[in-house]
Formats: C-alpha cells, sequence, structure tokens
C-alpha cells in the first residue's frame, strides 16, 4: 500500500534554531540522531518537519535543544530556502548561518547576523512551512465538528430558486435564520455521529461540507426569509441543510510539541472514505482541548496488542489454555492541527502500518 514508509522508534518535529544561547546538555532521552549531518541547506519544499527529521530523535524534546519558550516557538516564520541550518556538535545545539569558518567551524558571526527575529505577523509567502499545509487544509475551514447540536439554530435552507430538489453553483435558495450580518457562507448537511471507541458514548457530528453560498438579498420588512446563491459546490444542496458563517482561517505555522498534560486517545474516524490511513492522511481522536490538547499537540500511534493463548503455559480449570496480551505495538505519530471540545484532527507524520479505527494515540513518554 502506498503513503506508508518506514521509520525509527524515534520521531522528527519542526524546529527553531538559536544562534546566541548557551549550551545546555539534553538528556539521555532527548538526544541527536546518531548519524545527523553537519549541515542542511533549506531548499523549497521543505517542512520544518523533515529538516529536524535529519537531526532530532525525538519532536517532544523541542524546549532542550532550542532554549526558546512557548510563545516564541510558536511563529517560526523566519526560515527561508537558501538558509543553512548547522549542528554545532560542541555545545550540542542547532544554529542558523550562513557559512564555515577554518577548519569548517560554524561562523558564529555569520549566524548572529541571521539569528532569528521571531515575529507575531503572518507567515512570509517564502518562509517554509512546518508541516505540509496542502495535506490539512481543506480541514481547516471545511470539515466541521458539531458538538452540542450546534446545526439545530443555524440558517437553513427552506426552499430552492425555480423549485429545484437539488441546487447547484449559481443557482439561488432561500434562508430563514439569523445571519448576524455574515455575507458568505459554508453549507453543511448533518451527518455521521462520532462515537468513543471504549464507551461507545457519542462524542459530537461530523457535518458534511456541502459548498458555499452568498448573500444576494436580506430578508425585506416583515418577513425572514433570505435569498443566496450557490458560489461553490462540492456536493448538491437543498431544503433543511445549514449555513455556518465564513470565518477567515488564520494563516498559522505550527509548532510540535508534547502534550502540556498526559493523552491517552482512540482513533474514531479516518477520512477520505477509506478504512485504513497511512502518511499524510487524517484522522480523528477522541480528545480535545477540554482534555488538555492543543494545536500542534505530537501523539503516537499504537495497535492494541492481540490477545493470544499461551500454549506453553499449564492449562488452568477444565483444561482451558491460558490468555495473555501482547504489548501494543508503536506504528507511527499524529500531529493535532484542529481541536474541538472532546475530538481533534490529526494528520499522521509517519506510519509502519495502516492505522485504523480504535488505535491508541497517546503523550510521548
Amino acid at each position: 500500500m502506498k503513503n506508508f514508509i518506514t521509520v525509527g522508534t524515534c520521531l522528527a518535529a519542526a524546529m527553531l534554531f538559536s544562534a546566541t544561547v548557551p549550551a545546555v546538555a539534553a538528556p539521555a532521552s532527548c538526544a541527536f540522531r546518531t548519524d545527523a549531518p553537519d549541515r542542511h541547506e533549506v531548499v523549497r519544499g521543505d517542512t520544518l518537519w523533515d529538516i529536524a527529521g535529519k537531526f532530532l530523535q525525538q519532536p517532544w524534546c523541542w524546549p532542550t535543544v532550542w532554549d526558546l519558550n512557548r510563545d516564541q516557538i510558536a511563529n517560526p516564520h523566519w526560515i527561508y530556502p537558501g538558509q543553512v541550518i548547522w549542528f554545532d556538535r560542541a555545545a550540542g545545539r542547532l544554529r542558523l548561518g550562513s557559512g564555515a569558518g577554518a577548519g569548517g567551524a560554524l561562523s558564529l558571526a555569520a549566524a548572529e547576523r541571521l539569528s532569528p527575529a521571531v515575529r507575531s505577523t503572518a507567515l512570509g509567502a517564502a518562509a517554509i512551512p512546518s508541516i505540509p499545509a496542502a495535506a490539512i487544509e481543506p480541514f481547516l475551514t471545511q470539515p466541521l465538528i458539531i458538538e452540542n447540536d450546534e446545526l439545530a439554530t443555524a440558517p437553513r435552507i427552506v426552499a430552492t430558486g425555480d423549485g429545484h430538489v437539488f441546487i447547484g453553483k449559481g443557482d439561488k435558495a432561500y434562508v430563514r435564520g439569523e445571519l448576524a450580518g455574515a455575507t458568505l457562507f459554508q453549507v453543511y448537511r448533518p451527518g455521521v455521529a462520532l462515537k468513543d471507541p471504549a464507551t461507545g458514548q457519542v462524542l459530537a457530528h461530523e457535518a458534511y461540507y456541502l459548498g458555499t453560498v452568498s448573500l444576494l438579498a436580506q430578508a425585506a420588512p416583515g418577513s425572514d426569509v433570505h435569498t443566496v446563491q450557490v458560489t461553490g459546490t462540492r456536493e448538491e444542496m437543498g431544503a433543511g441543510d445549514r449555513l455556518v458563517a465564513v470565518v477567515p482561517a488564520p494563516l498559522q505555522n505550527y509548532a510540535p510539541h508534547a502534550p502540556t498534560s498526559a493523552i491517552a486517545a482512540q482513533v474514531v474516524a479516518v477520512h477520505g472514505g477509506v478504512s485504513y490511513a497511512g502518511r499524510h492522511q487524517i484522522i480523528s481522536i477522541n480528545r480535545g482541548k477540554l482534555d488538555g490538547l492543543d494545536i500542534g499537540a505530537v501523539l503516537r500511534l499504537y495497535h492494541a496488542g492481540r490477545t493470544v493463548r499461551d500454549s506453553t503455559a499449564p492449562t488452568g480449570w477444565f483444561g482451558r489454555a491460558q490468555q495473555v496480551k501482547l504489548p501494543d505495538e508503536q506504528v507511527g505519530s499524529l500531529f493535532i492541527f484542529r481541536v474541538f471540545g472532546h475530538v481533534s484532527y490529526g494528520l499522521i507524520m509517519q506510519a509502519t502500518a495502516p492505522v485504523v479505527v480504535g488505535d491508541a494515540a497517546n503523550s510521548p513518554e
């Protein structure tokens, strides 16, 4: 099956690099890769995750390696094609520079000239992203987790132009409900329930994204019916479908980190109409911001160990063989990029085997 790659037990992370902070020895669990290169020149198409994978064993060691705080790490918008990442082996850290001094040593003057000025502005067009932006872009604004029946009070299509059952791009529709001053909307249809694999409890519903409409005319005095026009479609729309105002998604560069609290989650859905997920595919898990997850959290993915008969052990009552549970098997890493109350979307960054509903997604050790 394509989309799978073989990785070691440790995973790579996106990074920042400091050129001026003093060296801090990393604990044994936060080691650099033994085969880390001396340098890497940033090229177009790189991601910070890919670059980190050349140097670091574990992504959740970013505070020790970078020696920067979370607020600074949240906006790594300053690494561009043509710059060089140096592995300063003597200091045990990574630095951003442009050349080498005598004997191939890092030119600290050059590094200082290029030392990062961390910005809070939007990501520059040329800056490299933390993770593959194209893989998650549709899920930043389109698929929607519905908690507490939020769509029940949303504006709804009550009739279509010319009496058509379904409408497409350019068609008109008539809407009832409070628009709250918005003029551009995404259209959704209530969808499948997302259930906790462990308890069977319904955590939320995932709505089907159908397309977009724009307001043509507000309801006239004495009426509560607005007129909209379809501006884009993924699927046909009809009476009963719900409108959600479009909110511009902020352009972000995501900084991977270990969760701030221990997370023990499970996969509740695989997206894309398939049963198995691999590298750069999207899954949902049964933990969210109310459980301590935030954007950029990195989790390890595991297959649950099988329960098998131990034919080598003495039999029990009535000649029954003993049962033994095999250890859980780590199969990849998950990067959380959108969080709701008790559900989150994650991008699989590495996978050594297909990921399925029910697999565990836990905090790194």
